[in-house]
């Protein structure tokens, strides 16, 4: 099943506490796009600028990405720097220059439009309500937002809540976006605005997923030394939404969103192990089904209630 998403592609400066890299390949739809790869046909729609590589390109086309959505304009390519200290659950962003995706505009390929899952990562809301005006076949459709849009265009936000399937955005912009501290009211409050399915992330501390009644909670993966927390959310969210497409199940149910979350978090606990995309260029499926596996064994316990 072909899966479309629309976002970002971009050159990050990235300095954490471990090291620090400058114009590594970023931006959300590269990490979305290279972690769905390993699970479904993904077709990619953003905008680069003179300065983008064919090399960087090439190598998302060569996983098998679609790239004949990508606009290539006059001009710089999207450019973000952000640093990050021994807290790494949120960057601080010392530049952000738009250049070339002040101009984006997205157009989807006749051939992208029959696609039947379409993710819509975090740009302008009228923007991604746009797409899905082209991709009309979609039968679901998740996406991504921020504090950005939440504080500055709030009710073009609202409009895309009422028309998407899934909502993916992390704890603090869960508590803007409600309007209250509480995480599981926050979710009454946001579900009702649209969305069936609330995807809560939390960063170090995993994620949550509401889902009708069920509520899940996802651990986060225990690794020694993360290195570049940039493009985490992303990858979790190419894997989540890959493995739904691969699925391609009638509808949305608790084993499948609860065994999708697993295998996001499996992909996002991987990339913060380097810089950009570069562990994700090292992986292969037994890595990612080893890694799925040891997720199972951390929440895995004996059932005693009936000794209680």
């Amino acid at each position: 099943m072909s899966l479309v998403v629309v976002g970002t592609m971009a050159y990050d400066s990235v300095k954490t506490p471990f090291g620090e890299r400058d114009r590594a390949l970023g931006g959300s739809a590269t990490y979305f796009s290279f972690s769905a790869s390993f699970f479904t046909d993904v077709k990619l729609v953003a905008v680069i600028g003179d300065d983008f590589s064919a090399e960087d390109l090439d190598m998302l086309t060569s996983r098998g990405v679609d790239a004949d959505g990508v606009a290539r304009l006059p001009g710089k390519s999207f450019h973000w720097k952000g640093e990050y200290g021994y807290e790494l659950n949120e960057a601080k962003t010392l530049d952000t220059q738009l250049n070339v995706l002040s101009e984006f505009d997205p157009v989807l390929p006749e051939s992208y439009k029959d696609a039947e899952y379409l993710f819509l990562a975090n740009i302008d809301p009228t923007l991604q309500r746009k797409v899905m005006d082209q991709a009309k076949n979609a039968k679901l459709v998740a996406c991504d937002t921020m504090n950005f849009w939440i504080e500055g265009a709030l009710d073009e936000l609202k409009k895309t809540l009422e028309r998407v399937d899934i909502l993916i955005i992390n704890d603090g912009e869960a508590r803007m976006l409600a309007k209250t501290s509480n995480i599981v009211k926050a979710a009454k409050e946001i579900r009702a605005m649209g969305p069936s399915t609330l995807i809560v992330k939390q960063g170090e501390y995993g994620a949550l997923l509401f889902h009708e009644d069920d509520v899940f909670s996802a651990p986060a993966y225990p690794i020694e030394q993360v290195f570049d927390p940039t493009g985490a959310g992303d990858t979790f969210a190419g894997g989540f939404m890959g493995h739904i497409a691969k699925m391609n199940e009638e509808k949305l149910n608790d084993r499948l969103l609860r065994q999708a979350i697993i295998m996001g978090s499996a992909m996002a606990s991987f990339t913060v192990e380097k810089f950009s995309v570069d562990r994700l260029k090292e992986l292969d499926r037994k890595d990612i089904a080893d890694r799925f596996r040891q997720f199972k064994q951390l929440t895995h316990f004996e059932d005693l209630s009936d000794q209680i």
